[in-house]
């Protein structure tokens, strides 16, 4: 949260801020010295969205920065400069075309995040120095999306299931929740079948990891999250390309372990469970066969077609287990199909409701916080696209379409009728740099998740 700090009344040694635009510029240059408006005419400088120019005083001290900026994307205003200006504080100025002040300065905070576990940074961000109830509205936010990319862009050596464990074991400790794990063949024991049969390869054992938090009165939510450290796609195996990035792959624990971290901080008044299965899907004498059968906690027997649709395997123990508890809404996150990404690119999140009133809560949600999300059909009669001739049903099969919308029917078979549930799809992921979407590990969704839920369970 350094890129945010709180403002402090007569500090002189912040820097303004201006933002302008085409239309607003002759306004702005109007209010400047000679020298000024003659350095930005040298510069260059148009107010296009995205520019900015530093201007001096008499003695070449840095006094003013003019921002260019679209004012309808406000998100974006700021996010490239707390790594572009001078490492100093900055603060926006009176003066400027931003209505929402509160987002451009989410927008910096989200701009100025860099990963550096492994390498020391170029230069620190500079910082923006924010009204305190700002500060407060924002700092959780932040945290949420910095844990988020924190985790996707760990390799799996230091993120297979037991660390991603114990990252849910401090946010517990953190919160006072109550934790409970299964791993090995205890998930066996317990009866989650799938769970244990998709991690079972790897040489680190899985698991699910429950954290329980909140009121036994309170509406009961729970949070899931697809937990899969690495992907080799088992004995279906990836090719290198497709492995790659396969890191990612518990890019949906992630957000469901920030989601839960939101949740408690903001002290919503639910009874929550969160769920990760976290498993690696390895390849050895023992992995999973395509062709085997296995019955599921839910009692369903599925028919393994394909062993890399193994993150559907891993939530469907778990999306039982959440149903069992009969909450009031379960919501799942998963970085689960390319077909997803084909359909919507790498910025739109998938949604799937069994609950229209949810589905649109979330969909409103996520254009108040400029978080979109794009709802998909449950088509059911898709369903057919899973059978299988001797099993319940498969958990793939051998046409390429709509696999966004198969996946979600798989998953949709282990809900109960009338219990409201929301699937994300998401990439977790940005593939280059962009202002405030730094390349790597990325929180698709969550905001717009959070903000559904205040509204959904904030009390007054």
């Amino acid at each position: 949260m350094s890129a945010l700090i709180e403002r402090q009344p007569g500090n002189r040694r912040s820097i303004a801020i201006e933002t302008t635009d085409a239309a607003h510029y002759a306004a702005t240059r109007r209010r400047l010295t000679a020298a000024q408006r003659n350095w930005l005419a040298e510069c260059g400088f148009t107010a296009a969205a995205g520019t900015f120019a530093l201007l001096c005083d008499d003695a070449g001290k840095l006094v003013r920065v003019l921002a260019g900026v679209d004012p309808r994307e406000p998100l974006a205003a700021l996010a490239a400069l707390p790594c572009s200006l001078p490492e100093a504080t900055y603060h926006l100025a009176a003066e400027g075309v931003l209505a929402d002040r509160a987002r451009a300065a989410l927008g910096w905070a989200l701009g100025a995040y860099q990963f550096n576990r492994y390498r020391q940074p170029k230069r620190a961000p500079a910082r923006l120095a924010i009204a305190a109830a700002e500060l407060r509205q924002l700092a959780p936010l932040v945290e949420a999306t910095a844990l988020v990319r924190d985790l996707v862009n760990t390799p799996t050596e230091d993120m297979g299931p037991e660390q991603l464990g114990n990252a849910i074991r401090r946010l517990g400790k953190t919160h006072k929740a109550k934790l409970r794990e299964w791993v090995g063949d205890e998930l066996l024991k317990a009866n989650f079948p799938t769970i244990h049969a998709v991690g079972r390869a790897s040489h680190r054992a899985p698991r699910l990891v429950e954290l329980s938090w909140g009121r036994k009165a309170d509406p009961k939510l729970v949070i899931v999250g697809k937990g899969v450290c690495f992907d080799t796609g088992g004995l279906d195996l990836k090719p290198a390309d497709g492995m790659r990035w396969m890191k990612k792959d518990m890019g949906g624990a992630a957000h469901a372990i920030a989601l839960a971290g939101l949740v408690m901080q903001a002290q919503l008044p639910v009874r929550l469970t969160l769920l990760v299965p976290a498993v690696e899907n390895a390849v050895a004498g023992n992995a999973l066969r395509p062709g085997e059968v296995v019955v599921t906690r839910a009692g369903h027997s599925v028919e393994i077609d394909n062993t890399d649709a193994e993150g559907r395997l891993v939530l469907c123990d778990a999306l039982a287990y959440g149903a069992e508890q009969q909450p009031d809404l379960i919501v799942d996150f998963a970085t689960l199909t390319g077909a997803a990404r084909v359909a919507l690119g790498p910025d739109l999140p998938a949604l799937f409701a069994n609950d229209e009133a949810a589905a649109t809560a979330a969909l409103a949600a996520g254009r108040a916080v400029d978080d979109p999300l794009w709802q998909l059909p449950l088509w059911r009669p898709y369903r057919r696209m899973l059978d299988s001739y001797l099993a319940d049903f498969a958990n793939a099969g051998p046409s390429r379409h709509a696999g966004a919308i198969t996946a979600a029917l798989y998953l949709e078979r282990f809900v109960p009728d009338g219990t409201p549930w929301l699937h994300l799809d998401t990439y977790a992921w940005n593939d280059a740099d962009r202002p405030g979407r730094p390349r790597g590990g990325e929180a698709m969704g969550l905001r717009a998740m959070f903000a559904m839920l205040e509204q959904r369970y904030r009390r007054g």
